[in-house]
């Protein structure tokens, strides 16, 4: 084989196999709306930015009837053994979420908890619903292990925890609730007894 036909090949193969000039090559539209996706996602907010939700949270929620669809996105021979058995649920694996006939059984008027397994599947799926437009969607942190972990018999039968939205109590209501101190933080405030860090 001629020298000159030798470098001809190596390059069409270069190129074919993704060792030429474009390998390294990327869509910069779509980094672009992938950076503008993540900006929030820094410090201690980063979970909240990337719209994770614990377990107690998705089970508070759950007791309060609060509407919700939730999406299992493992394979059918996983959710063909256990999957969720809440009102709406959805099982749509993950190798077939993005088809359109699936993406329209998706509601965008209702809150959307994506779970799988370990919460890696789920992570992946919610992250990319999220950048196609469904910004109701939320991801179980630590998936159905998380939630196995979380959810006993006590914590089935508990009546859910109310939050309140507030980072700084004036002195006489945190007084009022047992609290100690002007900078109390009032984090949760269960049914019965407000918990107030020290």
């Amino acid at each position: 084989m001629s020298p000159t036909r030798t470098v001809v090949l190596m390059t069409a193969f270069a190129f074919l196999t993704g060792f030429g000039p474009l390998a390294g090559a990327y869509d910069a539209k779509l980094a672009e709306s992938y950076a503008n996706l993540f900006m929030p996602v820094q410090g201690l907010q980063a979970g909240k930015a990337l719209h994770c939700i614990k377990p107690e949270a998705f089970v508070n929620r759950v007791k309060r009837g609060e509407p919700m669809v939730t999406l299992d996105v493992r394979t059918p021979a996983e959710t063909g053994i256990f999957t969720a058995a809440l009102p709406g649920h959805l099982t749509l694996s993950l190798h077939e979420l993005f088809l359109p006939a699936n993406l329209a059984r998706i509601p965008k008027d209702r809150t959307v908890v994506v779970l799988c397994k370990s919460g890696l599947r789920a992570s992946a799926a919610g992250t990319a619903l999220r950048h196609i437009g469904f910004e109701n969607v939320f991801i179980l942190e630590g998936g159905f292990k998380a939630l196995v972990d979380y959810l006993d018999p006590m914590t089935a039968n508990q009546l859910p925890a109310v939050e309140l939205v507030t980072s700084r109590i004036p002195r006489e209501v945190a007084a009022s609730l047992g609290c100690h101190g002007w900078q109390s933080n009032l984090r949760r405030f269960d049914w019965m007894t407000a918990i107030c860090p020290t």
